[in-house]
């Protein structure tokens, strides 16, 4: 009997703890297992900061630093630029198999969906009607006439309705992707006749 009085009083003194500890307040709610971690002594981005003279957090880069990830291009979208880049850039990359097939794997990736599995301009996005422009061919005599550092940066910076992919495909791979539209592409590429047109 004493002991299951004894269970009484300690469930009932571990129950008034628990609520006491879940909720103070609605404003000020109970105690936080670590709080440390939950209360955060960091200064928010765009808070005032008393550390330093401006009396900002968020801090400029040091001049002249450039993000890990980003590898600088010395080509801007004046115009005359695409020229100069067509004149001044090399593929470094001799063509083999191995080349044009990095070089395919990210065509499919980034290229196919608009220019098309053939490279003609008629890609999915295209020819399903979510894209209204019809995509550039890449394997027409005006692209077969272009310098390599012409694609190189109109894959870097964008060119026409096309948008930059310079942040998304790296430099390397750029130079496989033109290895790939060079000699697998444009050397291969039949034109299709449609022939329901021709009754």
């Amino acid at each position: 009997m004493m002991l299951t009085k004894s269970k009484s009083i300690l469930f009932a003194l571990l129950a008034m703890i628990l609520f006491a500890s879940c909720d103070r307040d609605r404003n000020h709610p109970g105690w936080d297992y670590f709080p440390d971690m939950f209360y955060s002594t960091a200064y928010e981005t765009y808070t005032p900061n008393p550390n330093f003279a401006d009396g900002k957090t968020m801090r400029n880069p040091v001049k002249g630093t450039v993000s890990r990830e980003m590898t600088t291009f010395a080509f801007t979208l004046e115009e005359g630029e695409r020229a100069r880049a067509g004149e001044e850039l090399v593929n470094p990359f001799e063509t083999n198999a191995k080349t044009l097939e990095a070089g395919k794997h990210v065509y499919t990736v980034f290229c196919a969906g608009c220019h098309g599995i053939d490279g003609s301009g008629s890609g999915k996005l295209y020819t399903m009607g979510l894209y209204p422009l019809k995509p550039r061919s890449l394997v027409n005599d005006a692209a077969k006439e272009l310098k390599d550092g012409e694609i190189y940066y109109s894959v870097t910076l964008g060119f026409g309705s096309m948008g930059p992919h310079g942040a998304q495909i790296n430099p390397d791979d750029r130079w496989k992707l033109i290895s790939y539209i060079r000699e697998d592409l444009q050397k291969n590429f039949k034109e299709t006749v449609d022939t329901t047109k021709l009754n």
